[in-house]
């Protein structure tokens, strides 16, 4: 996979160096690049204990960006998912203890306990306080009698940090990281494996699958689950923690492992909030990326239990952006819409036919969703499909509801219900037409030209005309024969449809940003809903 760097040799002194001028100055990184690799807070004075962690890169923000004011001192970044050296970790703990000390944070690794250990060592002989905790959060593999550190280091951080920015002793710091450590737990879930730079891409996990509880190096997990859902995703790993949970309350960290899209993570923050674990939950950390993967297409869940103490330090502010802050998991409220965005209804009234048409025109779109979305992908942003789609399950829903006997009170109604229901452009394009439509057929005008002059209100507004590479290519020529018969109007819509697989430019629309060599060959999917809806009418 191409990815955006120079050289593998040094893609971690260029984020490094990256990390720190976008600091603004809160961020200085030791001397002896390459090979010593320490970021540090260009503020320390050393009047209090420090804290000190790191590990291989790879895992951004950690460590780097949770150097800081509340949580680290200086963080010693290894290769990529390669610990640092043990020169690497004692000029870190040199360059930022004082009298007070300093506690080194480590998650369970072996060349990261023996490194940092042995750096711990060589610092004491200097006549510094340093202590060494080890964080083993992961839950994974029950059995395993050395758990993997995984997202879960990130409590210790704060509250560590937080009491150490506090004026608390060394002891007390290092007493409060090991009460964090002994009660965080974390599992993880992905779709996909990470991509190394430079190496090729291990393509593990099959379609359909999800891996439960694979490390933040990219080891395999304990198994390969099927992927039904965001819900099932979520409720597995909610499954495997609640037994592991007491009655009282947790804070949770939910991560992103790096490839997963903001979108879906907030999908994850609300599963996460209904699962069995969910009522006791009080402070959320995320949804965010905290400690990656690199582009791992997962998440993880870590819970910490909640005292008095360790709330306040989680709340405490700090400024580094990496830190999304813990906030109240609580449900969701509502706010009653205006007035002004409920419309007066008209009366329902029944009409068979009419029913029967609207739910086929509907049934159509819901057909064709996922062909249309493929054909938009080539030239928009691939949702034609899901939109009219949308609209269609809305309709069928209200059906019942509305004025059918009525074709003017009826095309009102439906532009109403679409200006609710259908999103982007084409929701409001078919509202205005379906509006002007029934004012149209209210003023005595005939089907047809009722249609037309909805038609003609959509162009107005629209501004798209023939031959710009709309739906209007297949939608125009229908209308103009549609007093010809369904079979008619079908075929003109489907010239109409094939003509714009010829246009090589768009002049509305997405697509006009697209170029000819996309374009050419391929129908535009609004006109190719139009030829369908009408095609399969006539059946």
């Amino acid at each position: 996979m191409t990815q955006f760097m120079n050289r593998k040799e040094d893609i971690v002194t260029d984020a490094i160096d990256g990390a720190i001028r976008a600091s603004g100055g809160d961020l200085v990184r030791l001397d002896g690049y390459p090979y010593i690799r320490v970021v540090a807070r260009a503020d320390w004075d050393k009047s209090k204990v420090a804290l000190v962690s790191g590990g291989g890169s790879g895992h951004e923000p950690a460590h780097a960006g949770f150097v800081g004011p509340g949580m680290l001192t200086a963080a010693v970044c290894g290769d990529v998912f390669a610990s640092p050296s043990v020169d690497a970790v004692l000029a870190g703990i040199l360059a930022v203890t004082g009298a007070a000390g300093c506690l080194l944070i480590v998650k369970n690794y072996t060349g990261d306990r023996l490194n940092f250990g042995l750096a711990a060592e060589r610092a004491r002989a200097f006549g510094l306080s340093v202590n060494m905790v080890i964080v083993d959060d992961d839950i994974a593999l029950p059995d395993l009698p050395q758990p993997r550190g995984v997202a879960g280091t990130l409590f210790v951080h704060k509250i560590a940090g937080g009491l150490a920015e506090n004026g608390g002793d060394l002891a007390s710091v290092t007493a409060a990281a090991n009460r964090v450590i002994e009660g965080t737990m974390s599992l993880g879930m992905s779709l996909d494996t990470c991509t190394v730079p430079g190496s090729p891409k291990e393509h593990r996990i099959p379609e359909g699958k999800a891996e439960l509880g694979l490390g933040i190096h990219g080891e395999a997990g304990i198994e390969q689950i099927a992927f039904e859902s965001a819900a099932q995703a979520m409720q597995t790993i909610a499954g495997r923690l609640a037994p592991c949970m007491s009655d009282m309350p947790y804070a949770a960290i939910l991560n992103n492992l790096g490839g997963t899209s903001a979108l879906e993570m907030s999908v994850l923050s609300n599963e996460l909030a209904v699962s069995e674990i969910g009522g006791r939950i009080k402070l959320l950390v995320g949804p965010a990326t905290m400690m990656s993967s690199l582009d791992m297409r997962g998440f993880s869940v870590s819970i910490c239990p909640l005292g008095e103490v360790d709330e306040q330090l989680l709340a405490q502010p700090c400024p580094m952006t990496a830190w999304p802050g813990a906030k109240t998991l609580g449900p969701i409220e509502t706010l009653q819409l205006s007035d002004r965005l409920t419309p007066i209804k008209s009366l329902s009234s029944e009409h068979a036919e009419t029913a029967e048409l609207l739910r086929k025109c509907c049934k159509i779109l819901i057909a064709a969703e996922g062909d249309l979305n493929a054909l938009d992908a080539i030239s928009g942003d691939g949702d034609t499909g899901s939109t009219l789609a949308s609209a269609g399950r809305a309709l069928i829903v209200s059906i019942d509801s509305l004025p059918l006997a009525d074709h003017a009170l009826l095309f009102r109604a439906i532009g109403q219900e679409l200006s609710q229901t259908m999103g982007g452009s084409s929701g409001a394009l078919l509202a205005i037409f379906f509006a002007a439509a029934g004012d149209g057929a209210s003023s005595g005008l005939l089907l047809q030209d009722a249609l037309k002059a909805g038609l003609q209100r959509m162009q107005e507004i629209g501004g798209a005309r023939l031959g710009d590479r709309t739906m209007i290519d297949a939608l125009q020529p229908a209308l103009n024969v549609l007093d010809k018969g369904i079979g008619a109007a079908a075929a003109a819509a489907r010239r109409g449809a094939d003509y714009t697989a010829t246009l090589t430019k768009a002049n509305a629309g997405r697509a006009a940003y697209i170029s000819a060599v996309r374009l050419q060959g391929n129908i535009d999917p609004g006109a190719e809903a139009v030829a369908r809806l009408f095609e399969q009418l006539q059946t």
